[in-house]
């Protein structure tokens, strides 16, 4: 498989915080790639410095061949590059249709299959239609918000913790449409429940103290009980609790 994105040695600061201190990726065209760690490890933080959110002090962040650190985070979406934050970032007083319009960069009928698309993978939008975003459940809000982000010609998207605050029959909903969506783009995936990261990711990197740590496969993560107790703390009890 060809590296859609490579990143390398990413030092970030948030004011004076040296948030991130060595930070590698590589991510292979299709599939999903998950960035795992514990809270404060600086998964967040890479995925915003990627999008440009937070500009990176030094290091290099290669999309397609091309180095994009330092872009503006429009600029980085038009490079082909969805983001979907941890709170969702959806327009609480438009309707499920206006936040899919606005977030739309050209009305083609590929745009338009897209849309079709994503709401026969969450019909509650469909049904939500004229809704007001603030009005949606939790469940409802993480599922616009990941719509808004596949909608367009994006080459990679990065989610970061989408079943954060849900309840499980919709987190299993959400690892359904991401189990079909990663058939269709490239996911780059924060997230803190490990057992729907293992369910749908491929290939994993661990974040500790904001450097690389580690990186294989998910299969290779699963199996490997000292890597998960050092830096997740979790074993195989605590997976099936």
């Amino acid at each position: 498989m060809t590296t859609l994105l490579k990143v390398e040695g990413l030092q970030t600061y948030i004011g004076q915080y040296h948030i991130l201190q060595g930070v590698d990726l590589d991510v292979k065209a299709g599939g999903v790639t998950v960035i795992l760690g514990r809270n404060g490890a600086g998964k967040t933080t890479t995925l915003r410095t990627i999008m440009g959110l937070t500009p990176p002090k030094s290091g290099k962040v290669v999309f397609q061949g091309e180095e994009i650190q330092g872009l503006a985070p429009h600029l980085t979406a038009v490079k082909g590059i969805g983001y979907v934050p941890e709170d969702q970032g959806i327009f609480a007083d438009l309707t499920v249709e206006e936040n899919m319009k606005l977030a739309i960069r050209h009305k083609d009928d590929a745009t338009m299959e897209r849309q079709e698309v994503v709401l026969k993978l969450f019909p509650d939008l469909e049904i939500a239609w004229k809704r007001k975003g603030g009005n949606l459940s939790g469940g409802q809000k993480q599922m616009l918000s990941i719509a808004r982000a596949f909608v367009n010609d994006n080459k990679l998207l990065l989610i970061d913790e989408p079943s954060k605050g849900l309840a499980p029959i919709v987190v299993e909903k959400v690892m359904e449409a991401l189990l079909e969506l990663k058939k269709r783009t490239t996911i780059v995936l924060v997230e803190q429940n490990f057992i729907m990261a293992s369910g749908v990711g491929d290939d994993v990197f661990l974040l500790d103290d904001g450097r690389t740590v580690y990186q294989g496969t998910m299969q290779e993560l699963k199996v490997d009980e000292e890597i998960k107790q050092k830096y997740l703390g979790i074993g195989l009890r605590s997976e099936r609790r």
